[in-house]
Protein backbone atom coordinates (compact mmCIF):
# COMPACT_ATOMS: atom_id res chain seq x y z
CA UNK A 1 0.00 0.00 0.00
CA UNK A 2 1.38 3.33 -1.06
CA UNK A 3 -0.99 5.37 1.06
CA UNK A 4 0.12 8.09 3.38
CA UNK A 5 -0.74 7.97 7.06
CA UNK A 6 -3.22 10.79 6.52
CA UNK A 7 -5.03 8.83 3.79
CA UNK A 8 -5.17 5.73 6.00
CA UNK A 9 -6.60 7.73 8.89
CA UNK A 10 -9.20 9.29 6.59
CA UNK A 11 -10.25 5.83 5.38
CA UNK A 12 -10.53 4.63 8.97
CA UNK A 13 -12.57 7.68 9.94
CA UNK A 14 -14.92 7.16 6.97
CA UNK A 15 -15.39 3.52 7.98
CA UNK A 16 -16.15 4.47 11.59
CA UNK A 17 -18.71 7.04 10.39
CA UNK A 18 -20.47 4.27 8.44
CA UNK A 19 -20.36 1.85 11.38
CA UNK A 20 -21.79 4.34 13.88
CA UNK A 21 -24.96 4.55 11.75
CA UNK A 22 -25.63 0.81 12.14
CA UNK A 23 -28.50 -0.04 14.44
CA UNK A 24 -27.29 -2.06 17.43
CA UNK A 25 -29.28 -4.75 19.22
CA UNK A 26 -28.70 -6.84 22.31
CA UNK A 27 -27.04 -10.21 21.66
CA UNK A 28 -29.55 -11.83 24.01
CA UNK A 29 -32.25 -11.01 21.43
CA UNK A 30 -30.36 -11.51 18.20
CA UNK A 31 -28.70 -14.70 19.41
CA UNK A 32 -32.07 -16.38 19.93
CA UNK A 33 -33.30 -15.22 16.52
CA UNK A 34 -30.13 -16.46 14.84
CA UNK A 35 -30.37 -19.86 16.56
CA UNK A 36 -34.02 -20.25 15.52
CA UNK A 37 -33.20 -19.32 11.92
CA UNK A 38 -30.30 -21.79 11.75
CA UNK A 39 -32.38 -24.60 13.20
CA UNK A 40 -35.27 -23.87 10.81
CA UNK A 41 -32.96 -23.98 7.77
CA UNK A 42 -30.96 -27.05 8.85
CA UNK A 43 -33.09 -29.38 6.72
CA UNK A 44 -32.08 -27.54 3.56
CA UNK A 45 -28.39 -27.11 4.44
CA UNK A 46 -26.23 -29.02 1.95
CA UNK A 47 -23.34 -29.11 4.42
CA UNK A 48 -25.50 -31.04 6.89
CA UNK A 49 -27.70 -32.98 4.47
CA UNK A 50 -25.25 -33.61 1.65
CA UNK A 51 -25.56 -32.92 -2.05
CA UNK A 52 -27.44 -35.41 -4.27
CA UNK A 53 -25.06 -37.17 -6.67
CA UNK A 54 -27.02 -36.02 -9.73
CA UNK A 55 -26.75 -32.35 -8.69
CA UNK A 56 -23.12 -32.40 -7.55
CA UNK A 57 -21.11 -30.17 -9.95
CA UNK A 58 -17.84 -31.57 -8.57
CA UNK A 59 -18.65 -35.24 -9.20
CA UNK A 60 -15.97 -36.91 -11.28
CA UNK A 61 -17.18 -37.51 -14.80
CA UNK A 62 -14.90 -40.43 -15.51
CA UNK A 63 -12.04 -42.35 -14.06
CA UNK A 64 -8.38 -42.23 -14.82
CA UNK A 65 -6.36 -45.38 -15.45
CA UNK A 66 -2.60 -45.60 -15.49
CA UNK A 67 -1.10 -48.55 -17.28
Amino acid sequence: QDMTEKELLKMELDQLKKEVKNERQMISKTGKELKEYIESMAGEDPLLKGVPEDKNPFKEKGGCTIS
